[in-house]
């Protein structure tokens, strides 16, 4: 499998963990953008960034942790080890 199409895969199992936690997701395919999903919940928001089988780098989390988002918001990282049912989630 290419590591594009896991990606996209990895994507849509986060946005599925996010939809059956309540929240309305809205998925930036292809923007490039610092978040992957976002999703939105009655009381709060969540950016999330998706990788494969590795952290994000220290430049990545400097820019995830800069990106500008109101008090009620969590920032999240999922990381999917190939192979295991549950992202390792990590809070920035």
């Amino acid at each position: 499998m290419n590591a594009k199409r896991k990606g996209t895969r990895n994507e849509h199992k986060s946005r599925r963990f996010l939809e059956t936690a309540g929240y309305c997701v809205t998925r930036a395919a292809g923007s490039l953008g610092a978040w992957d999903l976002v999703g939105i919940g009655l009381t709060d928001v969540v950016l999330l960034q998706v990788k494969s089988n590795r952290a994000p780098s220290p430049a990545e989390r400097e820019a995830l942790w800069l990106f500008p988002c109101p008090q009620n918001c969590t920032r999240l990282v999922h990381v999917w080890h190939d192979s295991q049912r549950w992202p390792e989630v990590r809070e920035l």
